[in-house]
């Protein structure tokens, strides 16, 4: 099954969270709190989104950072993605 965005929508992977500090400290499954970086997996085809002309400005296997609370997660074939606006989406990480 594939996951086809609509609109000014983008499919993220979240980044899996880090398991240890830099310090060396050993964090719980409840303690990590999960990373603000996702990998781009599909993007809707942009266009006219309530009046106004919307372009994609990022592109399937960008590495984004993207608002802590954007967005919606879902899961499919046992695989959890982000369904979120490109305006949600903070930055490119290059």
């Amino acid at each position: 099954m594939k996951l086809v965005p609509l609109c000014d929508r983008v499919v993220l992977k979240q980044l899996e969270a880090e398991e240890t500090t830099k310090s060396g400290i050993i964090l719980t499954s409840s303690s990590q709190e999960k990373p603000q970086e996702a990998v781009v997996i599909a993007v809707g085809p942009g266009g006219l989104v309530d009046g106004k002309q919307v372009e994609m400005h990022v592109k399937e296997g960008d590495k984004v950072i993207f608002s802590k609370y954007a967005g919606n997660e879902i899961k499919l074939e046992g695989e959890e993605y982000m369904i979120v606006k490109q305006s949600d989406i903070l930055a490119i990480v290059e």
